[in-house]
């Protein structure tokens, strides 16, 4: 879970629709304009209406709102405005107000009925735009679903908000005033403000119990932390204290080792979508996984560093965007380190794994990067970025890299920021000329492959001279690479720099070497050795060209299994027989119940389902990789029958990084990686 819980980029929607947005722009009289927005929202009706007051435009305004609604009015000035209804982008219409009177405030009265709130999206859907939502159960109106109307990229923003009295709502920012209904039949209402420039308003609301906690600081008013929870959920005893209590404890983190956190609250929401948004001031999760403790411990703390990264510091979109690594990087990979470096290792490796899981030749580059919407983008936006920075503070040292850090919020806080911002930050602290580094690992898409083409010692005294002869593949990165040196009782690391094609690097020891192996706890981001590294289901779900071998005998079961293939996997697999497909070189899936899968694999002289799955649970998954005979990787899934097939449809797709799973119904009772192998080196005497 903890791979597919990141934050969905609340500005995919506005950068779909930047062309629109810059036209809007250009229409503005002033650059600081501000919104004012009055809501009234009825889930149960899903009637919504609102009043918007924007800073003046020139000539001509044009805006985008959702289909579902519509503009009542239009005025400025006192003086009534014509609104026009023109085409606009799918799901949307945009209108044309003429003739606004420069100057004065322009009011844009509209309403409408919300689409009902989709429950059947899965973790993957809700990362792709989506309208905004209503029901009794809960209300999501994301940023840039066109529930209100934009004028410019940033703006800042005040809001009152209507709902009816058992429901609550919010919007990131300062809560100004809240007031509860005194009585039956009287509406909830509550006004919040967002001074700092922001890019959307994602406005969410729900049949919520609210918790809250004041938490004293130094020189700066008391930080207030809220929880949102259904009442199922509020009363499960000392749930929202803990989630209270740690992310009170990660904004101290952050604050320490960035600067002050830069808002005055922190919120956080449950809600019924499968959701892991961060915004400023809030995250918003999916209910179902508030009350899995390692969520708490992992996601919130991701979620709360956004507040520095992505919306204290913006992303500057058109250069890439490097929040997802840093924050991965300070966030994910940090609690590891904290758990132990043989956890943080087991990090950095599942990385590689991702990355080496995509074909060779179809990795985009880091630069390009925007946001998650598939594994390709997840591996490279959030693995390779944050590996990065691992190989970043490797090369500078810790203290020089916490001294970029600090600087790199201090002078880009609530500004607009790229990776050369981030570059001068690190040249500034640490003295050096970074520029062939970042060059490298933003701009080229292979993976670097380097070897130890030779390992040479001979004896000097009492001391050993080691000669290593280094190679990489083009195009050549700049590299620095750790080398584990061993002999029996004996283990050293030495740090060796590759720049171009061919290096030699010559060590001293005081002992005679034996074996030397590259890299040992994988902390460059490079291509493995074939063979070093285990298949691991990301391999199948991100392959660009599946094949299916659906071994099931009934209609029932061969449509679950088919089903499942489509939730499973990015790209639409191709039905093949068993014997083809393994002597191709695409990933192919073998699926079914027991007896078809065993009588599949006998046919086909497989091995047998492993121990590690054998006879357990309701349904199976092991991978099997290429070998000397058969050349595609194959992966196996398992069931009693058509019920656990289809039961394996919202989880499966969450283990992409394992080799191997168990599940009983929906749920995951075992898994694990196949063992890694990195190959020694001998070492040759002379």
């Amino acid at each position: 879970m903890p791979a597919a819980f990141r934050r969905w980029s609340r500005r995919l929607a506005v950068l779909l629709l930047l062309p629109l947005l810059s036209l809007m722009a250009a229409s503005l009289a002033r650059a600081d304009g501000l919104i004012e927005l009055d809501v009234s929202l009825d889930p149960a009706s899903r009637a919504f209406k609102a009043s918007a007051r924007l800073s003046p435009p020139e000539g001509d305004f044009r805006f985008m709102l959702h289909e579902s609604l519509r503009v009542t009015g239009a005025s400025a000035g006192g003086r009534a405005l014509t609104a026009e209804a023109l085409r606009g982008p799918v799901g949307f219409r945009q209108w044309r107000i003429r003739q606004a009177a420069g100057g004065a405030p322009l009011q844009i009265d509209y309403a409408g009925q919300l689409p009902p709130l989709d429950l059947q999206r899965d973790h993957r859907s809700v990362l792709q735009r989506m309208p905004p939502m209503s029901s009794p159960e809960g209300s999501y109106l994301p940023a840039g679903s066109g529930w209100y109307p934009q004028a410019r990229e940033m703006f800042g923003y005040r809001l009152r908000l209507s709902l009816p009295g058992e429901q609550r709502g919010l919007v990131a920012g300062k809560l100004l005033a809240e007031t509860p209904p005194a009585r039956p039949g009287e509406p909830y209402q509550a006004s919040f403000e967002m001074r700092q420039p922001t890019d959307g308003i994602d406005l969410m609301a729900g049949p919520w119990r609210v918790r809250e906690k004041n938490v004293a600081r130094e020189g700066a008013p008391p930080l207030v932390l809220r929880t949102y929870f259904a009442a199922a959920l509020d009363a499960t005893p000392g749930l929202a204290e803990a989630w209270l209590n740690d992310s009170a404890a990660y904004i101290r983190r952050y604050s320490q080792a960035i600067g002050d956190y830069p808002y005055d609250n922190f919120s956080v929401v449950a809600g019924p979508l499968p959701t892991g948004f961060g915004m400023p001031t809030l995250t918003y999760l999916g209910e179902a996984v508030v009350r899995l403790p390692f969520i708490r411990k992992t996601s919130l703390g991701h979620e709360v560093l956004h507040n520095w990264w992505g919306n204290g510091v913006y992303v500057d979109y058109r250069r890439g965007n490097w929040s997802e690594g840093l924050t991965t990087f300070m966030a994910d990979y940090a609690y590891k380190l904290d758990e132990s470096p043989a956890a943080a290792a087991e990090m950095r490796l599942g990385w590689l794994r991702d990355a080496l899981a995509l074909p060779a030749d179809g990795q985009p580059a880091l630069r390009d990067f925007r946001s998650r919407s598939h594994g390709a983008e997840a591996a490279v936006g959030y693995g390779k970025a944050a590996m990065l920075f691992v190989m970043l503070q490797d090369r500078i040292g810790e203290a020089a890299f916490r001294e970029g850090i600090r600087s790199f919020w201090a002078r880009q806080r609530f500004r607009t920021a790229g990776w050369g911002e981030l570059q001068a930050a690190f040249e500034g602290a640490s003295g050096q000329a970074l520029g062939p580094f970042f060059e490298a690992w933003l701009n080229q898409r292979a993976l670097p492959a380097v070897r130890i083409e030779s390992a040479i010692t001979r004896a000097d005294g009492s001391q050993h001279q080691l000669t290593l002869n280094l190679a990489q593949d083009a195009p050549a990165h700049p590299l620095r690479l750790p080398v584990e040196v061993l002999a029996p009782g004996r283990r050293e690391i030495h740090w060796v720099s590759l720049a171009g094609p061919r290096a030699s690097a010559t060590l001293r020891l005081g002992f005679a070497p034996q074996g030397v192996r590259l890299d040992p706890d994988t902390r460059v981001w490079r291509r493995l050795p074939p063979g070093s590294l285990p298949p691991i289901l990301r391999q199948w779900i991100g392959a660009a060209a599946p094949r299916l071998v659906n071994a099931a005998a009934d209609t029932d079961t061969r449509a679950s299994v088919d089903a499942l293939a489509r939730r499973l996997l990015e790209n639409a697999p191709t039905g093949t027989p068993l014997a083809s497909a393994l002597n191709g070189r695409e990933p192919v899936i073998l699926a079914g119940t027991h007896a078809e899968v065993d009588r599949a694999l006998a046919t086909a002289g497989l091995p047998p389902r492993p121990a590690e799955v054998a006879s357990r649970g309701s349904a199976q998954v092991w991978t099997l990789g290429p070998t000397a005979t058969r050349t595609a990787p194959l992966a196996v899934i398992s069931a009693e029958g058509t019920a656990a097939l289809d039961a394996l449809q919202r989880g499966l797709p969450h283990y992409g990084a394992q080799s191997w799973l168990v599940f009983d119904g929906g749920r995951a009772s075992a898994k694990g990686t196949w063992p890694a192998s990195l190959p020694v080196t001998p070492v040759t005497g002379r």
